[in-house]
């Protein structure tokens, strides 16, 4: 069985490969030719095997041809968040050691500011629209349209090279070293984590991308796809309704999600979710944040069994769990991936084997190892022998399912006792009036921490004491009074970026301006 989008589109340069956010359909062939004449470029630019090139860009037909382009020619492919600010940009280019960055003429202002700051060259810079914005960058489409369509010479596989999200410090790129195998042989590597959902290669499979593709599992789920010879739909900005038309319209039948793109789906009227046809769904996989029990109910109710979950990061992973048996087990995100191994730690780096017993979730995979790069420290500090961690709480029951409880560094401790914010936020969700919600903790004297809750209401609710008080008398009922918030504020935006990862650190930090925290 042939996998990898080279020798797919080869054999079959007539099958829809892409579908853009302004509606161009790529057949395999043309995407292709595009993405030889990207390495060939890149190639020409004075890239070669083990070079980084960054890109800062919306969801575009471009992103796929430089992902193809580059990985096929041993370079890695570092995409970054165009929600940062020019430092945080300038500094990934220059720690990624990047000798090629490709920005978009709807960031000209922030990619042009940040290549002035990272030090580039004007042969270094290529800008990705038709307006010339960006004062020294030359055009990507005349660089890369000057360049053969013909194979690259040489080929050998890249990687992805995805920096962390930097809630803590710095961000730090995620690198794996390279295989030397050559495209075709390194597919199943690429595309291998679909089987872990029955997904199979070169069927009617149509995967649509929602959230951005800076993200890490965004772009490789979709990557996924199109190394199976799956058709790509991509949407630039994802809005409930436009998702559901994209669905009915292209017969979809897999995607990469987020609870808040669930949440704001159940949002909508009853009548307008029933008059779209979502019948061809198969494989709506979600992770990056906890779903509330209530949220994947309803959407089970709604999408039938084709809800699946996994739990990873950007480092490796993990867990995965159909809707069959997270129904006979609601709210894990379940066991571990064939080539994964999960096990929980205490606090002085013993491993705990007694069935729901919480402690620090690890992770181990046999399929290759990683390295923070130009980082040992933080390399080695995340480790107990081949384990490695992110931060997160949970525990294992009985089964070996694992339930997350939350991170570590979100973790509540008042009065002694461990309180988990997720958990407080899962039953708040179900609130009527709520369409988002952050819970964290804030000084307190006695108890060294309290619980508050950071609330954005639905359209037509306004912010009141009533409505405070309404949500936290729901909650005194279906929560133990120390876990209940003492206090609600209002928000008009949660800060969340457009994949759901929500910076509480920005709602949380100015109730500890001058005083310690305790964990």
């Amino acid at each position: 069985m042939d996998l990898g989008f080279w020798a797919i589109a080869k054999q079959e340069p007539e099958y829809l490969a892409l579908v853009s956010p302004d509606g161009g359909h790529y057949k395999a062939g043309q995407l292709l030719a595009r993405a030889n004449q990207v390495s060939n470029a890149l190639r020409a630019q004075g890239l070669s095997a083990g070079d980084a090139v960054a890109t800062l860009l919306p969801n575009c037909a471009e992103v796929f041809e430089i992902y193809l382009g580059a990985l096929q020619v041993g370079i890695y492919l570092v995409p970054i968040n165009h929600h940062l600010v020019a430092p945080e940009v300038a500094y990934i280019i220059e720690d990624s050691e990047a000798k090629m960055f490709i920005g978009h003429e709807r960031f000209a202002d922030l990619c042009g500011a940040s290549a002035t700051q990272a030090g580039l060259a004007p042969n270094q810079c290529l800008e990705v629209g038709k307006s010339h914005k960006i004062a020294g960058f030359q055009s990507y489409d005349e660089i890369v349209s000057a360049s053969s369509s013909m194979d690259p010479d040489g080929r050998t596989i890249g990687d992805v090279m995805n920096y962390t999200s930097g809630t803590t410090g710095k961000p730090k790129g995620v690198r794996r070293p390279l295989t030397g195998q050559s495209p075709e042989d390194a597919a199943l590597g690429l595309s291998g984590i679909l089987f872990l959902f029955g997904i199979q290669p070169r069927e009617d499979n149509v995967h649509i991308v929602g959230s951005p593709l800076y993200h890490t599992a965004v772009l490789r789920f979709s990557g996924a796809s199109i190394h199976f010879g799956h058709t790509i739909v991509v949407m630039d900005k994802w809005t409930p309704e436009g998702m559901l038309d994209l669905i009915q319209r292209y017969k979809v039948t897999t995607s990469h999600m987020v609870p808040t793109q669930f949440h704001r789906l159940l949002n909508l009227d009853e009548s307008v979710r029933k008059s779209y046809d979502v019948s061809s769904l198969r494989h709506m996989i979600h992770a990056a944040a906890p779903c509330p029990v209530d949220v994947k109910h309803k959407m089970i109710e709604w999408w039938g069994p084709s809800i699946d979950e996994y739990y990873a990061a950007s480092e490796g992973g993990g867990t995965v769990v159909n809707t069959q048996e997270w129904l006979s087990k609601p709210g894990t995100v379940g066991k571990p991936w064939p080539i994964s191994e999960i096990a929980i730690f205490d606090d002085q780096n013993e491993r705990i084997d007694e069935p729901g017993k919480i402690g620090t979730v690890y992770m181990a995979m046999s399929s290759g190892d990683f390295e923070y790069h130009k980082d040992k420290d933080k390399t080695k500090s995340n480790r107990i022998g081949k384990f490695f961690t992110v931060g997160d709480i949970g525990y294992l029951d009985e089964d070996g399912y694992l339930f997350l409880c939350d991170r570590k560094t979100d973790m509540i401790i008042s009065g002694g006792a461990n309180i988990y914010p997720a958990e407080i936020e899962g039953v708040m969700m179900a609130h009527k009036a709520i369409a988002d919600v952050a819970v964290f903790g804030i000084p307190n004297e006695d108890w060294g921490e309290e619980v508050k809750a950071v609330v954005e209401l639905n359209p037509g609710i306004a912010p009141s004491l009533e409505t405070a008080d309404d949500i936290i008398a729901y909650c005194s009922d279906k929560l133990a009074k120390f876990k209940t918030p003492k206090s609600i504020d209002f928000i008009e935006e949660m800060p969340r970026d457009p994949n759901g990862k929500l910076y509480k650190r920005k709602l949380r930090d100015p109730y500890w301006e001058g005083k310690q925290r305790a964990i």
